[in-house]
């Protein structure tokens, strides 16, 4: 009897998205009707090697028409990934899994012999359609280990502040030791640096000129490219970020988390709106003195009280004119379970924000030429402090 996979996931998943193992017992015994596939299941942080000797989960499938088991753990792995990327920018998890068989033969259980899983990582992100299951992600994106998909040429201002992420891990290629940044002054590097036996598999650089250790002067600076690499050999495709001159308007700097688990940026430079709107609800209070000896009722009761009185704010913000290429990052926007307004560059204070927006019309350079969008968010954090 032998107990052989058929697929596993990819080295390092995005957890909100399959994770499959699938696995075939190659004798005969699985013809019981009672024959079951069973996986135990561990996940941890920390360590590569510290699983534990407990399982957290057992699984259990039936033989398909194939008689394959068939398990999908990213329910599973994707709830233990419950820190927010702005506090933990390296949510990693690590998991492996036992698995084994058993069916009954008479009034005795049978157990087959243990296969144990190699240790997978899981990242909280997603796939998209049409990527295949179990996909490494180095193949999924031409900046990889840069953990975005672009768009290959973006804008910024001197003014500001932000972090994205690079994966340091050995998925597929060299882990990258530095990010290069190239530009109209010159080149600088940034150094990267992470622990593949542990969970600091992601590593954050500067893409803001006032973030905290941007390598290069911002004097006289036009724009600069960044690029991860190991050594003296590039990895992935660069990103070229152009300086671009202060808007009329006062700019408002949003970033979410994109479907690698990292933050993408974009300034909404055009006209921005802010909205304050109060819920309230009211009641008819019992007026007079009940219980006193007559009744009467003094001059500043109100036959109307509110035992509701809540609040939202909304923020309405436009972009300048944008290439196309920024599409499939806006789309990233609106499915983002984190945004961010960064309200405050000198002081990187950020506000929690829900996007509004569900619907919008993607737009082309060969038909509409010039594109703008414009998008709704409702702050995270009204204005009454109630806890």
């Amino acid at each position: 009897m032998s107990l052989s996979f058929t697929q596993t996931p990819a080295t390092a998943s995005l957890a909100q998205s399959p994770i499959i193992f699938s696995v075939l017992e190659s004798t005969p015994v699985y013809t019981s009707s009672s024959f079951q596939y069973f996986g135990e299941l561990y996940y941890w942080t920390g360590s590569v090697s510290n699983s534990g000797s407990v399982p957290d989960y057992t699984i259990v499938k039936y033989p398909n028409t194939q008689n394959v088991g068939i398990f999908d753990l990213n329910r599973i792995i994707n709830s233990t990934l419950t820190d927010l990327a702005i506090a933990n920018p390296s949510n990693v998890k690590y998991f492996a899994v036992d698995f084994y068989y058993q069916y009954k033969s008479g009034s005795t259980f049978v157990t087959g012999s243990h296969v144990k899983s190699n240790v997978y990582k899981a990242l909280d992100g997603y796939g998209v359609f049409q990527e295949p299951i179990g996909q490494q992600l180095f193949t999924s994106s031409v900046y990889w280990p840069l953990m975005t998909d672009g768009p290959v040429s973006q804008s910024c201002f001197d003014s500001n502040v932000g972090t994205s992420g690079v994966y340091v891990g050995n998925v597929g290629s060299t882990s990258p030791t530095k990010v290069v940044y190239t530009s109209n002054l010159g080149s600088a590097n940034y150094a990267v640096s992470g622990n593949t036996s542990s969970s600091a598999q992601i590593a954050t650089y500067p893409i803001g000129p006032t973030q905290s250790g941007f390598p290069l002067s911002t004097i006289g600076l036009e724009w600069f490219a960044v690029q991860a690499y190991n050594g003296a050999s590039p990895l992935g495709t660069s990103v070229r970020y152009d300086l671009t001159c202060q808007q009329k308007y006062p700019n408002v700097r949003i970033k979410w988390k994109n479907r690698y688990g990292q933050f993408d940026y974009l300034n909404f430079n055009m006209i921005s709106k802010q909205s304050f709107e109060t819920e309230r609800r009211t009641y008819q209070p019992q007026l007079g003195t009940w219980e006193s000896s007559t009744l009467s009722y003094q001059p500043y009761d109100s036959a109307n009280l509110a035992y509701i009185v809540d609040s939202k704010q909304g923020l309405q913000v436009n972009t300048n004119w944008l290439p196309e290429t920024y599409n499939d990052i806006l789309k990233q926007l609106l499915v983002s379970d984190e945004i961010y307004w960064v309200y405050n560059e000198a002081t990187n204070s950020v506000r929690p924000l829900t996007i509004i927006t569900q619907n919008i019309v993607f737009k082309t350079g060969v038909v509409d030429k010039l594109i703008q969008y414009q998008f709704d968010f409702q702050y995270g954090q009204p204005y009454k402090l109630i806890m």
